[in-house]
């Protein structure tokens, strides 16, 4: 399994519906192939609850190792994903939500005041909650009620998880205040992310066939070396790393299939040969391509 996404890299999956934009789901990291779920972003908020095992979350530029009894949010439109620690499972939930479940209607005072700010603040692309953390409690507090509002389903479910997602926004705005109330510092970092997004565009969209690093850089109108920087800077791996990454990744659905040959698939998923491909399948799943499909 893994996520369907765009080529701006953004999930496809529905959450919730337009009448109640509210997703809450259980998740475990062994359910996808790699151990992680890929970049990818949403206009919805995400926040996750750890249940047990860890988790290597990456934000944007930012990169968290999350326990049992940890929180995160992730703000609306920011770049994401998770994999393993040492090869350990994970299990956690999350709820994905519009933010217009907390304003009502587009140009209200919640939405201009309370709600805009937060959307917008670069500074505020993602927040930790650790147990030890004194307001932070109370929000993972919230998490866990509206998980347990979702499985009763009682009547009038569904205005007390609107009421639980109030009040967590209403810390995370109490809480960052200051933050909200400073005026970043010109910076490149809005720049940045939309170069990284056009180079993982790229690489979705041209993973099959043969890429150099000249014809990535060129997509983003800066040098090799600035491009491999920047890369390295937000996904914590190399650019090289990643496009053998995805190659794999779109390796498996076909190996599945059952329909086309080792070699076939090797050509169709942009590696140059069917041995060079097994080398860097082995290394990512532990195991050969043929083993793999024969596991089904």
């Amino acid at each position: 399994m893994q996520l369907e996404i765009t080529k701006n890299q953004q999930e496809i999956k529905s959450h919730g519906c337009f009448e109640f934009p509210v997703f809450i789901s259980y998740e475990q990291l062994k359910q996808y192939e790699h151990g992680s779920f890929i970049w990818h972003l949403h206009p919805e908020v995400e926040l996750t609850l750890i249940l047990d095992g860890e988790i290597i979350y990456q934000i944007n530029n930012h990169t968290f190792h999350l326990k049992a009894g940890d929180g995160l949010f992730c703000n609306s439109n920011a770049l994401h994903t998770g994999h393993m620690v040492n090869d350990q499972d994970c299990h956690y939930i999350s709820i994905t939500f519009h933010p217009r479940i907390i304003y009502g209607f587009e140009g209200s005072i919640v939405q201009h005041n309370y709600v805009t700010p937060l959307l917008k603040c670069e500074q505020l692309d993602s927040i930790v909650f650790h147990n030890t953390t004194e307001w932070a409690v109370p929000v993972l507090n919230a998490i866990t009620r509206i998980v347990e509002l979702q499985h009763e389903h009682q009547p009038g479910y569904e205005m007390q998880i609107q009421q639980q997602l109030s009040q967590i926004w209403l810390s995370i705005y109490q809480n960052t205040y200051s933050q909200l109330q400073t005026q970043p510092r010109p910076d490149s970092r809005s720049l940045d992310l939309e170069r990284l997004r056009n180079v993982l565009s790229f690489i979705q969209t041209h993973y099959s066939e043969k890429i150099t690093l000249n014809d990535i850089s060129s997509q983003i109108n800066i040098c090799s070396s600035e491009c491999c920087r920047l890369f390295k800077k937000y996904m914590q791996q190399s650019l090289f790393d990643y496009l053998l990454y995805y190659r794999v990744e779109k390796s498996l659905p076909l190996l599945k299939e059952n329909r086309l040959s080792i070699t076939e698939i090797a050509g169709q998923t942009g590696f140059s040969s069917p041995g060079y491909f097994s080398r860097v399948f082995h290394k990512q799943m532990h195991c050969s391509p043929s083993q793999y499909r024969k596991k089904g």
